[in-house]
């Protein structure tokens, strides 16, 4: 009552099934093939290997070559003579194999049954099976009117029926057989790069970060986990790896993480947090680097100047700095720093290449400036009439006089000569979150300087706390960010994205853009998470229910690591050497 044969396709309880021969394998066949086959979602693979005698096999193969050779030499059409040939060398090397390497030889029946409750996903699991098998480079073909035997012979408890090793029963030399099991090929490896951790067959795992191909299209991260599962251990791992492969490092480290590894490796270890040492003055221009083709930033051919450019920065830097900024006045204060430049001697036109960071003004002088327009402003005054410039020089006293002028009033202190950066910001954990959002953002446009700087010296930009970019009101800080990612492949350099939760890049007023910050990279690590940042996770990156089981066991230095479109369980086994670079600070 349970099971229905028909001629195509049978029925088991509430299931659809359709069983599939495999009638024709490829030449030459990669290492861990059968992975590709029998990892096929909502299918039953059954492989029937036996091995036959060696000596009977070559004489017989030895007549094939003699008959393939005779047939090319008597072939008319090229296209049958080099199809005999082909045959011929081809025997010729199984017999090489076997004679003097001791190949075993034997046949082997693949036969594949997907199965589904529903028609729908039963066609679905179907065309896959088919599109996967043909990709292997072999052949396939539906078992009509020899579903029943084909049922036996997929079930452990029945022997393979005579009428199935007609059809399907094809010489193969062990090495093939044995090299295609899953097992044969666990790991991953992109043939160069770095010891990157294990999979969870105890396989190595060896990436490229900076290799292309495929869907491999930049080299961008997204690493995120919840406290404690080991995040900082996996960021200073792949940091020194990526060091030791000649890579140029910069942190922004919010919690002061990672100032150990990088006075480990003799690298520059900034206070931006209000250091006198690492001030980056948010009114010096930045050469931006122009693309070819870039549409954004051309103009009639030319391509904007770099002020132009920089302009739609302090845009962002002033509507985070101060929130409260109404149009009328933001239209006030470029107006204002377009005339304090020009009387520096900068305009639109002008190399900003050739210039210092002594040729740029301070807020002191954009302070004075705005000052000089309120007073001419009160001789002409009406009653009752606002003064827009005493508004402005009262939200702007505090960064040229108060208590931010540490942070951004004076000009660029900040020196690097090594390739590995830290540039800290633990000391603004007291402050609001607008000066957080401000200085992350400052920091961002001159990291992208450095990373656009030389397109020949691959640099790696590890943002730590991303979420700190995150500003509903002011997006886009997000869209620059975006922007760097996306642009950062053009100049050989990648972003890292470390956050504890894609729950704060998903907000309705700015999902548009951190959503884009999680799916554009290429490799992502998802650690441990549970709640709604679970629930937001297995949505956005689409997870079976075994990945979701993994992140919500929250087992320490496992992860889900995403390459591409491949996906793996890794397990990050660091070596012993590197927790001496790495120091304490994260945790235990």
């Amino acid at each position: 009552m349970g099971l229905e044969i028909k001629r195509n396709s049978l029925i088991i309880g509430e299931n659809t099934g359709r069983i599939y021969g495999i009638v024709k394998y490829p030449q030459k066949v990669d290492y861990g093939w059968l992975s590709k086959i029998t990892n096929i979602p909502g299918t039953v693979v059954s492989i029937t290997f036996v091995p036959i005698d060696n000596g009977e096999f070559i004489s017989g193969l030895s007549k094939s070559v003699i008959q393939h050779r005779s047939a090319a030499e008597t072939a008319k059409d090229p296209l049958s003579q080099q199809r005999a040939e082909r045959a011929a060398i081809d025997g010729e090397k199984i017999m090489l194999q076997i004679d003097q390497h001791g190949e075993t030889v034997g046949t082997i029946i693949i036969t594949i049954m997907p199965m589904a409750k529903d028609e729908r996903t039963f066609q679905k699991i179907c065309r896959k099976t088919e599109s996967v098998i043909a990709a292997s480079k072999c052949k396939t073909r539906v078992m009509a009117n020899l579903q029943e035997q084909s049922f036996k012979s997929v079930s452990p408890y029945h022997t393979i029926d005579e009428s199935i090793e007609e059809v399907l029963k094809r010489i193969i030399p062990m090495s093939s057989y044995v090299g295609g099991f899953p097992f044969s090929s666990s790991g991953y490896n992109d043939g160069t790069g770095y010891y990157f951790g294990r999979d969870n067959g105890g396989g190595l795992v060896i990436l490229d970060p900076w290799k292309r191909g495929n869907d491999r299209t930049n080299t961008n991260f997204t690493i995120m986990g919840v406290a404690g599962v080991g995040k900082s251990t996996v960021v200073k791992h792949i940091a020194l790896a990526e060091y030791m492969k000649g890579t140029k490092i910069i942190f922004i480290d919010p919690e002061r993480e990672m100032r150990e590894l990088c006075e480990s490796l003799n690298g520059d270890w900034i206070n931006a947090g209000g250091g006198s040492s690492g001030r980056i003055n948010p009114l010096q221009i930045r050469p931006t680097p122009v693309d070819d083709d870039d549409k954004y930033y051309q103009d009639d051919g030319n391509g904007m100047g770099d002020m132009a450019i920089y302009i739609k920065n302090l845009d962002i830097f002033f509507s985070l700095y101060i929130p409260s900024l109404t149009d009328k006045q933001k239209a006030i204060l470029k107006g204002i720093v377009i005339e304090l430049y020009n009387n520096f001697g900068i305009n639109w036109d002008t190399d900003i290449n050739t210039l210092s960071s002594d040729d740029f003004p301070t807020f002191t002088e954009l302070y004075q400036l705005i000052q000089q327009k309120a007073k001419e402003k009160e001789k002409t005054i009406k009653n009752n009439e606002v003064n827009e410039y005493t508004d402005l020089a009262l939200l702007l006293q505090d960064i040229a006089l108060g208590s931010d002028a540490f942070l951004w009033n004076g000009k660029s202190t900040i020196k690097t000569n090594t390739r590995c950066i830290c540039l800290d910001t633990h000391d603004l954990q007291n402050t609001s979150d607008n000066i957080k959002r401000t200085q992350y953002f400052n920091l961002l446009t001159w990291c992208w300087q450095q990373m656009s700087e030389n397109r020949n010296e691959p640099v790696l930009l590890i943002c730590d706390e991303a979420y700190l970019m995150i500003d509903p009101n002011v997006p886009q800080s997000l869209v620059f960010l975006r922007n760097v990612e996306k642009r950062a492949r053009k100049y050989e350099a990648g972003v890292a994205i470390i956050s504890h939760s894609v729950v704060d890049f998903l907000d309705p007023k700015i999902k548009m853009y951190g959503q884009a910050l999680l799916d554009i990279p290429c490799f992502k690590i998802l650690m441990g998470c549970d709640g709604k940042n679970l629930i937001e996770t297995k949505e956005l990156y689409d997870l079976t229910d075994a990945e979701e089981e993994l992140l919500a066991r929250k087992k320490r230095g496992n992860a889900l690591v995403m390459i591409g479109s491949k996906r793996l369980h890794v397990n990050f086994e660091i070596p012993e050497y590197k927790f001496k670079f790495m120091g304490k600070a994260g945790g235990r």
